[in-house]
């Protein structure tokens, strides 16, 4: 609502005020300093000649600036450049593996990638038994490149939660 009327208020007697805006006179050039004026004038005085160069107007150039044609086009979008330029060829998809904590929404998964489920599975797997689970079997397993999952396991951890006793009281031991 606020918009509109202010949209309204911008709007209004658009066309007078702009053609009052055009025809009131050109800002004159900005004064020179004292100096530079009697400078300026001095040299009009001694060389007439300059004055007559600025207003003569030279004809040679006049005709090269008619004979200028400028033919504009609107630029093509690069949306649409990248669509008829590029073929996307389909891509592979795997199933995801566990369909266990709510994954039953996602249907298929690109190779390369894994959901964060499965991120989760295979860093805590990766740390309760690191000599079944290497990287290069985590590579072949979830269709992953050796680097990424290298990246992967030195870089992210798994939350662990560790409860310290208050000090004055004995833990109690698991059974």
């Amino acid at each position: 609502m606020g918009a509109a009327v202010a949209r309204a208020i911008r709007n209004f007697n658009l066309e007078s005020r702009a053609e009052r805006e055009l025809s009131k006179m050109k800002p004159s050039p900005a004064p020179r300093h004292p100096s530079t004026k009697n400078l300026l004038r001095e040299q009009m005085s001694s060389h007439p000649e300059i004055q007559r160069e600025i207003a003569r107007k030279d004809d040679k150039l006049l005709s090269l600036l008619k004979d200028v044609y400028v033919d504009s086009k609107d630029p093509v979008s690069s949306v649409q450049v990248r669509d008829a330029g590029t073929h996307q060829e389909p891509k592979e998809f795997r199933l995801p593996r566990d369909h266990h904590l709510g994954m039953m929404d996602v249907q298929n998964i690109p190779k390369g990638r894994i959901s964060v489920v499965e991120a989760l599975t295979l860093l805590n797997n990766h740390k309760l038994y690191p000599d079944t689970w290497t990287a290069e079997k985590i590579a072949k397993e979830y269709h992953l490149e050796q680097q990424d999952v290298n990246s992967l396991l030195k870089y992210f951890v798994t939350f662990e939660v560790k409860i310290f006793p208050p000090e004055g009281k004995k833990a109690i031991g698991s059974k």
